[in-house]
């Protein structure tokens, strides 16, 4: 099976030797996003939030890319260096998915890269 390495400007370019997201037949593998703006590169300002919703929003632009949606994300893994915002985040996090509800993990780290105080990956299929 062919791997597809996606790449999208609409999502901030990789900070290190990986692609945003990688194809294996109908399975998407988005690599984990940190709250960075697409066309600067720098972390976006503000609160947690901000941050959070930078973050959904760059895991969508590359699901797009690839052409998937919301709604075939299966899993996803979320990195919070506060679990005191889980309840901010569920709020967002359903906001975007909505009725669909992948299976999910969230764990609190102590640290991540730049910085962040979210980082978020997920696998997605097309049926």
């Amino acid at each position: 099976m062919p791997l597809r390495f996606v790449e999208t400007k609409k999502a901030p370019a990789a900070i290190g030797p990986y692609s945003q997201a990688v194809q294996a037949g109908p399975w998407l593998f988005v690599s984990g996003q940190i709250p960075l703006v697409p066309e600067t590169g720098q972390m976006v300002e503000g609160t947690f939030d901000a941050q959070a919703r930078q973050v959904l929003h760059n895991v969508a632009r590359i699901l797009e890319a690839a052409g998937y949606a919301m709604n075939e994300v299966v899993a996803v893994d979320v990195f919070l260096t506060d679990l005191g915002h889980f309840q901010t985040f569920n709020a967002l996090y359903e906001e975007v998915f909505q009725d669909h509800k992948p299976a999910r993990a969230v764990v609190q780290v102590s640290a991540l890269p730049r910085g962040a105080q979210i980082e978020m990956k997920c696998v997605a299929v097309k049926a």
